[in-house]
């Protein structure tokens, strides 16, 4: 059963609960529901093909996608930088001291927020065409 459209609108309901997290100051927990919304729209892409996408680095789906369908620079790039909020934004161990509330910024989130719309909107376009199985 291909479930690419389940996994799509969860991935955008993970992106607005990141806004509402960076707009409450929760910006660790904005970045983190973007690292989500990412990874979620990234699987929908796999489902589209009738594929299963496994694991929870972005780089890695954008890799195993890219056999298939061509990865842009800019949509790895911000897989990149959203890979590195999987961990840090949720465990005080990520860092030498302190909570991850300690370290992130509205500017974090705000980043995060723009580079998983980004790879959320690239999915899509997948999802309405080149994207067929």
């Amino acid at each position: 059963m291909n479930r690419a459209a389940d996994w799509l609108r969860q991935a955008k309901k993970d992106l607005k609960h990141s806004v509402h997290a960076r707009a409450d100051g929760d910006f660790e927990w904005s970045c983190f529901a973007a690292q989500q919304a990412a990874e979620k729209s990234l699987k929908a892409a796999f489902q589209k093909r009738g594929k299963e996408g496994w694991g929870h680095s972005l780089m890695g789906l954008c890799q195993a996608l890219a056999d298939d369908i061509p990865v842009p620079p800019e949509i790895a790039g911000a897989a990149r930088r959203l890979d590195k909020h999987y961990i840090p934004s949720r465990y005080p161990n990520g860092f030498a001291s302190g909570a991850p509330s300690d370290y992130y910024a509205d500017e974090d989130a705000e980043a995060a927020i723009k580079d998983a719309d980004e790879i959320i909107r690239f999915c899509e376009g997948l999802r309405a065409g080149a994207c067929q199985s």
